[in-house]
C-alpha cells in the first residue's frame, strides 16, 4: 500500500491560499460521504475541483487511494497536462487526465467534476432509453443529460475529444455500459446533484424490475417541475441546505478529513 501521506498536514494548509484549503476540505469531505453511502469501486473513479485563483490546476486524489483515505492534505494539485505541482508527485494519466483535465481544459463554467460507477448508473447508462421521467429525481435531469458511447477504459488522449463533444453545454452525463459524469460550480452543488441523480436511477432500476409496466410523470407535469426547479434555484446554490446538513454528518463521523 503506497497511499501517500502527510505527517505534517499544516505544512500544506501553510503552503495553498485560504480558498484553496477550502476547497481542499470540501473535496475531501465529498470523498468520505460517498465512501459513507457506499459509493465505491476501490481505487477507482475520481472527484475532482478547480483550484480557485489557480483557474489551470485542479485537484485529485492519489490514484491509489480509496476515497475513505482522502483527507484535505493528500489531495494532489495537477496542471491540465498532468503535471504534479509538488516534488515527488506522480505524472498524472489515465481518467484524471483524459476526463477530469481534459473537461476543466474545455469548461471554464465547470469547477467540479465527479465521476462514479454504481450498480444504478451503471445499470441507466446501459440502457437504451436512458433515464427516465420515472420519479421526482429523475425528472429534474430532463433535457439536461446528455450521453457518450463506451470506447473502452480513457487511457487513450484520443478518447478525450469525444466526450468533451457529448457532453457539450450539458453538466450531467451517462456514460453508456460505464457510469455516470457530474459536474458543477462547486463541489456542494455536485455532490447534492450526483446524489439525486444516483437515487433517480435506484429508483428506475426498482420500478422496472420483473418487467413491470411504469408510469411516467406526463409532460405538463415535467413543464411545470421545471417551472418549480428555477424558481427555486438561488436555494439550492452551493448545494443548499442538504450540502451545509452534509458537511455536519462528516464532521462527526469522519473528522480526519481535514487533517
Amino acid at each position: 500500500m503506497s497511499v501517500q501521506t502527510i505527517s505534517n498536514s499544516r505544512s500544506v494548509r501553510e503552503s495553498v491560499s485560504e480558498a484553496e484549503w477550502g476547497t481542499r476540505v470540501e473535496l475531501a469531505a465529498a470523498h468520505r460521504l460517498l465512501a459513507h453511502f457506499g459509493v465505491t469501486d476501490l481505487t477507482h473513479n475520481h472527484l475532482t475541483a478547480r483550484v480557485p485563483g489557480e483557474p489551470d490546476h485542479f485537484l485529485i486524489k492519489p490514484g491509489d487511494a480509496l476515497f475513505e483515505e482522502v483527507n484535505a492534505s493528500n489531495l494532489i494539485k495537477y496542471d491540465f497536462e498532468g503535471n504534479p505541482q509538488r516534488d515527488g508527485d506522480p505524472v498524472l494519466r489515465g481518467g484524471g487526465l483524459i476526463i477530469h483535465a481534459g473537461l476543466f481544459a474545455a469548461r471554464d463554467d465547470i469547477n467540479a467534476i465527479f465521476h462514479t460507477h454504481t450498480p444504478a448508473n451503471i445499470g441507466v447508462a446501459s440502457q437504451k432509453h436512458g433515464l427516465l421521467p420515472i420519479n421526482q429525481h429523475g425528472v429534474r435531469f430532463m433535457g439536461k443529460i446528455a450521453y457518450h458511447e463506451f470506447g473502452g477504459y480513457e487511457f487513450d488522449m484520443k478518447q478525450r475529444a469525444p466526450l468533451i463533444r457529448d457532453l457539450g453545454d450539458k453538466k450531467i452525463a451517462l456514460l453508456r455500459n460505464h457510469g455516470s459524469l457530474v459536474c458543477g460550480e462547486s463541489v456542494g452543488e455536485t455532490y447534492i446533484a450526483h446524489h439525486n441523480l444516483e437515487l433517480a436511477c435506484q429508483g428506475q432500476l426498482a420500478a422496472m424490475t420483473g418487467g413491470a409496466e411504469v408510469v411516467l410523470i406526463a409532460p405538463d407535469v415535467r413543464d411545470y417541475i421545471a417551472a418549480q426547479d428555477r424558481a427555486n434555484a438561488g436555494r439550492r446554490k452551493g448545494g443548499g441546505k442538504d450540502w451545509a446538513a452534509c458537511m455536519r454528518l462528516v464532521e462527526r463521523l469522519y473528522p480526519d478529513f481535514r487533517d
